[in-house]
């Protein structure tokens, strides 16, 4: 067993263990993933106060919802960080803030580490899907990574792409059939 799978048979521990409240599996899952989960929110929302809210209230999601957890759902580090992602996103747009980081900061850091989209696709056991993801057009791809990971409405996708919300709307779906195609193979 690899110390990859060991560390997710680990996380899914826990994750049983929080199911039934237990405080002590909460904190020792916290002080495993909570700086990883840190990273994603702040480089999505761009603002500290922001990831921290988030990553707060992704871990509240955590121990409430800790049960529902399901290995069909993927790795149990990619089940989280996506709470995580969605906190933010949620987030994001209730408080209508703009996001600054690009593009690049998401896919690897200034230090040459992976980034948060790079870890959150490889442990999630995500290579089929970049895979897929390489065989679409430029514009669905970057239609469908905008909306997914930056979180950008069909409106900001259709100014950010320069081009009309019907086409947006167009390249999104095509691109998320084409996905589901490849992924099927």
């Amino acid at each position: 067993m690899t110390q990859t799978d060991a560390d997710q048979d680990q996380l899914m521990r826990l994750l049983m263990k929080i199911s039934q409240q237990d405080r002590r599996a909460f904190q020792e899952l916290y002080e495993h993933i909570a700086a990883r989960m840190f990273g994603l929110c702040l480089r999505l929302a761009g603002q500290r106060e922001l990831a921290e809210e988030a990553l707060q209230d992704a871990f509240i999601q955590i121990w409430h919802r800790a049960g529902e957890y399901h290995s069909d759902r993927g790795a149990p580090l990619g089940w989280m960080m996506t709470i995580a992602r969605y906190r933010t996103l949620d987030l994001i747009r209730a408080r209508k803030v703009r996001q600054t980081v690009n593009d690049e900061d998401l896919n690897e850091l200034d230090d040459g580490r992976d980034g948060p989209l790079e870890l959150s696709l490889r442990e999630s056991g995500a290579q089929k899907l970049t895979g897929c993801l390489d065989e679409l057009s430029d514009v669905q791809r970057d239609s469908i990574l905008l909306s997914y990971y930056r979180g950008f409405t069909h409106e900001e996708l259709a100014q950010a792409l320069s081009s009309p919300i019907g086409t947006v709307k167009s390249w999104i779906r095509r691109g998320l059939m084409a996905l589901k195609r490849c992924l099927e193979q």
